[in-house]
This record gives structure tokens, sequence and C-alpha cells, in this order.
């Protein structure tokens, strides 16, 4: 059996992280050096990737699955 690849590419994984720590849009493009624009965009690929309706669903499924951690 194989391991799957994981579902969110490693910046997508990098900005969800950040929310679960709390962090605001303008917090997370500070740190990662990229425009909010961006940084929506990685959550809506990241949303739209697991078939959820948001922020908190989308977090709730990765952990869920085992994509992120607390």
């Amino acid at each position: 059996m194989c391991v799957a690849a994981s579902i969110l590419t490693k910046r997508e994984k990098d900005v969800f992280k950040r929310l679960i720590d709390g962090k605001s849009t303008h917090d997370i493009a500070e740190e990662l050096g990229i425009s909010e624009k961006t940084v929506r965009n990685h959550i809506s690929n990241g949303i739209q990737k697991l078939g959820v309706k948001g922020r908190a669903q989308a977090i709730v499924e990765l952990l869920r699955i085992g994509e992120l951690s607390l």
C-alpha cells in the first residue's frame, strides 16, 4: 500500500497551519512575504480541494484526515 500524496501544496499547508494558530490573513501575508490576495487564494484553493464551504470546515477536515495537527 502506498502513502497518499498530500492534498495541499506546501504553501497551502503553511497558510492553514497559521490559520490554526489564530493568525489573520494580514499576519499570514506578512510572515510569508506574500500579498493578502495570495493568502486568500491559497485558502480558497484548499477549500475547493476539500469540497467544504469555508475556512472552519476546511480546518476541521484537514485535522480529521491528518493533513494538519494541533
